[in-house]
């Protein structure tokens, strides 16, 4: 898009990587969430330690048994050293599904990413986290219907943000 020229630091793109990894597991977008790591990073998650493909695996197993997940990142401080960063950040991941009254498809959660970050060829990535569980509380039995018409979110194509994507091509 035209505009004003944006500047970007590297504890922008940096945030960015976090950023485009939690859109990607919203979205059940395991590309996008690929995009976050370096062949051959590495993940440590509650219930799974390997490679990043092993990871999409894993991941992409459990997701599909959701019926959706929303990240909200906060906190976020990045240690830069040349090409290499660790990066510590905040958030809080809801997860829903069916059955409603079922505590491990339906909780939120409190939790960091600690993320060693190297910049390979001008592109910052995970090489490896450490994506730490701080809390967790079942919210089975509390989700309710929206109170009436509107935009609903999805985890594929047709999700209100590949239509403005597709509208801002369109406008570019």
């Amino acid at each position: 898009m035209d505009g004003d020229p944006v500047t970007t630091s590297d504890h922008d793109l940096i945030r960015e990587v976090v950023s485009r990894y939690c859109r990607g597991v919203d979205r059940l977008d395991l590309d996008l969430v690929r995009s976050a790591y370096h062949p051959g990073g590495i993940d440590h998650h509650t219930g799974f330690d390997g490679t990043v493909d092993e990871y999409l695996e894993w991941v992409g197993a459990a997701l599909r048994r959701l019926s959706g997940t929303m990240h909200i990142i906060g906190n976020h401080l990045a240690e830069v050293s040349g090409d290499v960063a660790v990066s510590e950040t905040y958030g809080t991941a809801v997860h829903w599904g069916e059955p409603a009254d079922d505590p491990r498809r339906n909780f939120t959660t409190g939790f960091r990413y600690v993320d060693l970050m190297t910049r390979v060829a001008g592109r910052w990535a995970i090489r490896e986290r450490w994506a730490v569980r701080e809390w967790t509380r079942s919210d089975a039995g509390r989700l309710i219907a929206k109170e009436g018409a509107g935009p609903s979110g999805a985890r594929d194509r047709t999700d209100p943000l590949y239509l403005a994507q597709d509208i801002a091509r369109r406008l570019t």
